[in-house]
């Protein structure tokens, strides 16, 4: 009996918003909203924030080149490590990950790539990092989870693949195949 009612307060604690086949959909949705904004992608660069935006990045490549496979696309992952402005509050040192940008960012469109965007923090602390490829002539967000009315800095995404409103007490959990071994998202009570 223990272990069924852990199960049950488990299923009562958090919920799925988005299972496997339905963030399939959000990402091709999200593509062709990408090609009808910026075309060839000649002068556009798309940058997965790391860790956990890396993972959407790699998917939207290549829904991308799957959708149209004559598009040539520039893509990479910037690493936040040292650009948090969290940096000396945290008790254990930071490791960075790392950056496999390897063209210069100056007058290009750019496309941040994250799983959820929250705070803002985050997404402030890539558009220092991409700042230090060279001066972009635009930078635009893009994200699976757009988490409302919980921002610390004015920062809204251009491309979203779901609003979702949530409470304090709630945190939103996306899962990705290569860790989890299954792709969902979810909403779990934070105890």
């Amino acid at each position: 009996m223990g272990f069924f009612f852990a199960m049950f307060v488990s299923m009562l604690n958090e919920r799925e918003i988005l299972d496997q086949d339905s963030i399939q959909l959000t990402i091709e949705r999200l593509c062709h909203q990408l090609i009808e904004a910026h075309k060839e992608f000649n002068n556009t660069v798309i940058i997965g924030v790391q860790p956990r935006g890396t993972f959407l990045n790699n998917r939207i490549i290549k829904k991308l080149k799957e959708i149209n496979s004559t598009i040539k696309i520039k893509s990479g992952n910037v690493d936040i490590s040292f650009y948090r402005d969290d940096l000396m509050r945290r008790a254990k040192p930071i490791v960075p990950e790392t950056m496999d940008i390897d063209i210069t960012l100056e007058d290009k469109k750019i496309v941040l790539v994250d799983d959820v965007l929250f705070t803002g923090r985050s997404i402030r602390s890539a558009i220092d990092a991409v700042m230090s490829f060279g001066r972009p002539k635009s930078i635009e967000l893009l994200t699976l989870i757009n988490r409302r009315f919980t921002r610390d800095l004015p920062i809204q995404p251009n491309y979203v693949g779901k609003n979702i409103d949530v409470m304090d007490s709630e945190k939103i959990i996306v899962e990705w195949q290569e860790i989890s071994k299954t792709d969902r998202v979810l909403i779990k009570k934070i105890l």
